[in-house]
């Protein structure tokens, strides 16, 4: 047994190659004192809309609370319904009761593991207000088609790009073609901060205010509140590490689709279904996911080895407690299958081809 570990994520290193930008940065946030709202705030925002190509982004204190004042700005709420994948994140979901609208959950394309645009027909109603696109794992969903589907019916496009920052479709980033888009800068994320953080973007000016009045307890101006909102504002030490990160993001999301091709390059030919990848779309690999009906004794072995894996996600949404209660017997059948069959290997820009090889040299062991 090696026993060196290969973790599923490793912030160390990372942080070993930026210490001495980031501990400056830290410096100089802490000489200044501008703690809350303060420069590196702004200008985060800025560098962002500017990197995306999109005219508004405003910032936050998590991806679950982007997605919730994104639903909030488009003044969904009890009565609406909104579309989404089952397979993702809670977050997803959350956002959706927090407003008291229905998650109305469909199935995944078995390629991609993206939401299927076919099963978002057959779900709209006249509840219908949204679609919650998730660019799952770092791949674009298929935008075209969604948009296609959506238009005219009054529906708003809202992307979760938790796991996409930074990743393309037809030569767009994603994140610029929804009313709102959602990140998150959860540490483990392709662009993450040391906490937790969030940013919405906008090309509505409308929007952009309710969502800059939303995350700051609904006031335009000190002890002036025009709506209830919340607390929800970016850290401003957060933001000063964010924009060191985001100078190398592109040289990152590289990185990590190298490795991808290392992995499937020596795995496809093992009976695994290997991420999948598409002529429209650059995916940017915030997860390595595979498919294989015997995962468990892959996870099993690369554990006995030292090596990390993990399993996104368990069980889809429709099957979680705290959605069921609308109607516990709904069958996705592509996600349970997914659910069933998936699990991910370590997957960081700073992984070497040596720890590459080892955890394919497990794989092969347990597969061949």
């Amino acid at each position: 047994m090696n026993s060196q570990a290969i973790p599923m994520v490793d912030l160390h290193t990372q942080y070993q190659s930026l210490k001495n930008d980031i501990q400056k940065a830290l410096n100089e946030t802490l000489d200044n004192t501008a703690f809350i709202m303060g420069p590196n705030v702004y200008a985060l925002e800025d560098e962002i809309s500017e990197y995306l190509n999109i005219k508004h982004s405003v910032s936050c204190a998590s991806g679950t609370d982007a997605l919730h004042l994104a639903l909030r700005a488009l003044d969904i709420g009890p009565g609406d319904e909104v579309i989404t994948p089952s397979f993702t994140f809670a977050a997803t979901a959350e956002a959706i009761r927090y407003v008291g609208a229905t998650p109305i959950f469909v199935d995944i394309d078995a390629g991609t593991l993206n939401i299927n645009p076919t099963q978002i027909e057959q779900a709209i109603t006249n509840n219908t207000r949204a679609v919650i696109a998730v660019h799952l794992f770092g791949l674009s969903a298929e935008i075209d088609s969604i948009r296609s589907i959506i238009k005219g019916h009054n529906i708003f496009l809202v992307e979760d790009c938790a796991q996409s920052f930074g990743s393309n479709y037809k030569n767009q980033k994603t994140g610029t073609f929804g009313d709102v888009s959602c990140f998150s800068f959860f540490p483990s994320k392709n662009l993450g901060c040391y906490g937790d953080g969030g940013m919405t973007c906008t090309p509505h000016d409308e929007v952009a205010e309710k969502l800059k009045l939303l995350r700051n307890h609904g006031s335009p101006k000190r002890y002036e509140h025009t709506i209830i909102g919340y607390n929800s504002r970016l850290d401003e030490i957060q933001a000063a590490i964010l924009r060191i990160k985001l100078k190398h993001i592109d040289e990152y999301n590289e990185k990590r689709h190298l490795n991808a091709n290392r992995y499937s390059n020596a795995l496809k030919s093992l009976g695994v279904i290997t991420p999948s990848e598409s002529s429209d779309s650059t995916h940017v690999y915030h997860q390595y996911t595979l498919q294989h009906p015997q995962r468990d004794r892959v996870i099993a072995a690369l554990s006995n080895n030292n090596i990390a894996s993990a399993i996104y996600y368990p069980k889809g949404l429709h099957q979680q407690i705290a959605f069921t209660e609308g109607d516990p017997a709904i069958s996705l059948p592509v996600t349970e299958k997914t659910s069933n069959s998936c699990f991910s290997l370590p997957m960081y820009p700073e992984l070497t081809d040596n720890q590459i090889d080892r955890i394919i040299d497990v794989c092969k062991t347990e597969l061949q």
